[in-house]
């Protein structure tokens, strides 16, 4: 990987078939952009088939008393839970500032042991050396084992992904074993590739005691891989809208067997644009199944969705329905000109790498910035990498490993790191 003119860039854009990532513009076998991979999706190279042979998703007539009856809900509440009292409930939910709506909602558990977990779950959590569950696990973990459909608003970094992914292990655990052509279990919907990873890493790390396999499943990369893990059957689908979409219209995967379904950080799914997207996926999994929805606000848009794929919700809430800043956070505001931004960077860093272990995140507004500031940092002598969507997936993944490990202290992002990358960074 090589460096052009000091900046984070690898070749020009246009030696990836016209700068076109994800969709239909990769031809599967490591084929950017020549010949027949490039406009019309191209052959799929090993084992892909083609790739532009699709079929129009439709959503299908459910008919609820001739599907295969499942088991959601797994929640048996522990003995110290059922003796706290009404009082001693409130107290918690105040101190944790969290509040929920609904009939019949589970008392909150606070330690890992009142979970409610099997064994092979709590002993992975446990390995892990956390110290207790987060605010929104405590009240998250009994929602989600009830087997009800639920919405939980919590803050970026809150631990809302182990909220649905152990209960989702122990779902699958307790359903029939998939039959060769069978679709996941469990599909879990993303907003960015870097999510998506993230969310993997976890449930890779959670369920490998189990032996349940994942994939992820993202545009900007090639789909013969993708293809491959999904062909030879996955309990955990990760995905983003549109490349999923692309795999359900080849027939490369279906959908029936989904019974818990995430929508994650729904809010940015559709402040992204996706809302066509989740809807024309989500009508293609059988109605009663269990949905949950994780947002780190609650605007009208958010609220729509619910109403129309959530049955019956209960909701949990951690902090404000407004999106701000962690309280564990400084926040200094400065308001200079354009021509002052450059200098007052500089002097910046200066400060915040005085600290050899300080990593450095900075962000901008358009992909064109980030080249920009990232080309005027390295000139600079500053170890800098740059991260947006124009970047091919293999340079973004290297850049996010580059500055996990500190070897490039200091990385420029659009808003395509903007949620849920704390986890998967530190």
């Amino acid at each position: 990987m090589s460096y052009n003119n000091n900046s984070n860039s690898y070749g020009s854009s246009s030696s990836y078939g016209g700068n076109s990532y994800g969709g239909d513009s990769y031809g599967g076998g490591n084929s950017y952009g020549g010949g027949r991979g490039g406009g019309r999706g191209g052959f799929g190279g090993r084992g892909g088939g083609r790739y532009d042979e699709r079929v129009e998703l439709s959503a299908p007539a459910w008919d609820l008393d001739s599907l295969p009856k499942f088991e959601k809900n797994f929640y048996v509440e522990h003995p110290d839970v059922s003796s706290r009292s009404d009082q001693d409930v409130v107290a918690f939910r105040k101190e944790h500032e969290m509040s929920c709506d609904g009939p019949d909602i589970p008392k909150p558990i606070t330690s890992f042991d009142e979970a409610g977990f099997p064994d092979y779950v709590l002993n992975e959590v446990k390995a892990q050396g956390f110290p207790k569950p987060t605010a929104i696990q405590c009240q998250g973990w009994p929602m989600a084992l009830s087997g009800r459909d639920m919405i939980g608003i919590a803050s970026t970094g809150s631990g809302k992904t182990l909220s649905y992914c152990l209960p989702s292990i122990v779902h699958i655990n307790a359903q029939p074993l998939l039959s060769p052509g069978d679709g996941p279990i469990v599909l879990v919907l993303a907003p960015t590739r870097e999510l998506a990873v993230q969310i993997q890493q976890e449930c890779s790390k959670f369920g490998s005691s189990s032996r349940i396999r994942n994939t992820c499943v993202y545009g900007g990369a090639p789909k013969g891989q993708q293809i491959r893990d999904l062909a030879r059957g996955v309990e955990i689908c990760i995905a983003t809208p549109g490349r999923l979409i692309d795999m359900l219209e080849m027939g490369k995967t279906n959908l029936k067997r989904v019974t818990y379904l995430v929508l994650d950080e729904a809010d940015r799914m559709l402040d992204m644009g996706f809302e066509p997207q989740i809807r024309k996926i989500v009508d293609q999994i059988r109605p009663d199944r269990q949905t949950l929805m994780w947002s780190a606000t609650w605007p009208k848009e958010v609220q729509t969705l619910t109403r129309d794929y959530l049955q019956d919700p209960i909701q949990v809430t951690v902090g404000s329905l407004e999106l701000s800043a962690s309280h564990t956070i400084t926040q200094i505001v400065e308001v200079v000109t354009e021509y002052e931004k450059r200098d007052r960077l500089v002097k910046h860093l200066e400060t915040a790498t005085e600290d050899k272990e300080s990593k450095v995140l900075i962000f901008a507004s358009t992909k064109r910035m980030c080249d920009d500031i990232t080309s005027y940092l390295r000139a600079d002598g500053w170890p800098a990498l740059a991260i947006h969507g124009d970047k091919q997936q293999s340079e973004r993944d290297w850049v996010l490993k580059e500055f996990k490990a500190g070897k490039s202290p200091i990385m420029v992002a659009t808003d395509v790191a903007a949620r849920g990358i704390g986890m998967y960074i530190f």
